[in-house]
């Protein structure tokens, strides 16, 4: 009783002997547990007796209780060999009992969220503290937040997990998480479709691509801005998933060798491999994508129907066309994101100044700016070799150097960076979508599950 007095005391910052919504809510905050949702209101709702939308020490304590109750069962039940404390494995075991392999190192990182005397195991009063004021109503939330702790992701790549299954038959998690992430992300780049386009077309056309994107909105509609979007959706998704299983089970592997967090070096490594296997994968969606996206409203009756028109006129190998520039923009694009964005994670997570939801959305924004500076003039010319068969005005040469070249000689350095601006523009609400909407969908196909 005595410590939900203390507690009680600590939350009431005015001293006025209730709790506010907003005082609760920063509360939590300080406490790591950075988006609350609806959850809080939702306490106080159900708490607060009298409907004065307070909660004095009494309904408080009403509270307190209840979460005490509920969670002790579920201490009980984490600690495997009933020895009165929780461990790394004990994490491990419930990861795996998800259908999960997490790694040791990331193991240890969740014991240390709740380990407050260095003793790396956690015991009754430890995991009281870390759940009492979280508002996660069973263990799917807990490690859901567990993972949005460790992970914190933005760009055009979804969300990515600290791990995937070993392997299939581990499906539980797997398929909430892929199935929450893939909704998140078709949702997402179809909200951002138009903005999309006419970063494809800047990259091809230059400044002309917004009178040319005038002239098709009167001819084909508002709907001709979604125009190979569903292209978008069929590859983005499958791709961005098998990049992040790619590289958590290769981060997993090299972490359970070494038993160590991965250094920088390693990071970039994992990015670059999983960023090339995955884009080289699903490359021919991404070039029907550029082909939709230049042509006009009705020129191709749907995907297949550009999928066959390229085949039937052209070749095979125009399924490829740009791929040699595009690999080698995937490759430091895909690494140096990966390598910024964890570093700098690592560093902002341990120290509560900067262990906020914007801040970190800032970081992670600074790290997927540092994929696109790096890589962006490949992307271009990947986009005007894309598109070489139809646009007479690209007239991309065939190597990358020449390409390079041949971009500065039209259009300057300028030329180099045509698009950017809309890329990270997109970037923004495509993240927010995506990060919202993933640890939504996540934790209402978990508690559907359960």
């Amino acid at each position: 009783m005595d410590q939900f007095r203390g507690l009680f005391a600590k939350v009431d910052r005015n001293n006025d002997g209730f709790i506010s919504v907003s005082e609760l809510h920063d509360e939590m905050r300080k406490h790591g547990i950075l988006s609350a949702d609806g959850k809080v209101q939702n306490i106080i709702d159900s708490y607060d007796k009298n409907k004065d939308g307070l909660l004095d020490y009494k309904e408080f304590l009403s509270y307190m209780m209840d979460r005490e109750r509920k969670w002790k069962i579920y201490f009980h039940d984490l600690d495997k060999n009933k020895c009165g404390v929780i461990d790394q494995e004990d994490i491990i075991c419930l990861f795996k009992e998800l259908g999960v392999v997490i790694s040791k190192p990331n193991a240890k990182k969740i014991i240390q969220m709740m380990d407050k005397d260095s003793s790396m195991t956690v015991d009754w009063g430890e995991f009281l503290h870390h759940v009492i004021l979280n508002p996660v109503d069973n263990i799917g939330e807990l490690v859901s937040s567990w993972k949005h702790n460790l992970v914190f992701d933005v760009g055009e790549s979804r969300a990515m997990p600290i791990e995937f299954p070993e392997e299939a038959s581990g499906f539980g998690a797997w398929k909430t998480f892929v199935l929450a992430a893939g909704l998140a992300d078709a949702v997402s780049r179809t909200v951002t479709a138009p903005i999309d386009r006419l970063k494809t077309q800047l990259q091809v056309h230059g400044s002309k691509a917004f009178s040319q994107g005038f002239q098709e909105m009167k001819a084909g509609g508002l709907r001709s801005m979604w125009q190979g979007n569903a292209v978008n959706v069929l590859k983005g998704t499958p791709q961005s998933t098998l990049q992040c299983l790619i590289y958590a089970q290769m981060k997993v592997y090299t972490q359970n060798r070494t038993q160590e967090t991965l250094t920088v070096q390693q990071r970039f490594g994992l990015g670059c491999v999983s960023g090339a296997v995955a884009h080289a994968a699903f490359y021919p969606l991404e070039v029907l994508k550029v082909r939709l996206n230049l042509q006009q409203a009705g020129t191709y009756h749907g995907v297949v129907a550009c999928a066959r028109s390229i085949y039937r006129h052209e070749s095979l190998s125009s399924f490829y066309r740009g791929f040699k520039p595009s690999i080698l923009c995937m490759i430091p694009y895909a690494g140096v994101e990966c390598a910024v964005h964890q570093s700098i994670m690592n560093w902002a997570k341990s120290d509560p100044a900067y262990n906020s939801d914007s801040k970190l959305f800032f970081f992670s924004f600074v790290a997927f700016a540092s994929g696109q500076m790096t890589s962006y003039p490949l992307a271009v010319i990947r986009t005007q070799q894309q598109a070489q068969a139809f646009s007479s005005d690209s007239r991309p040469a065939s190597g990358v150097l020449q390409g390079l070249i041949g971009i500065y000689e039209r259009r300057g350095i300028r030329g180099y960076y045509n698009g950017m601006g809309a890329s990270f523009i997109r970037a923004i609400p495509c993240a927010l979508i995506n990060y919202t909407l993933t640890r939504k969908f996540e934790n209402m196909f978990s508690s559907m599950e359960s």
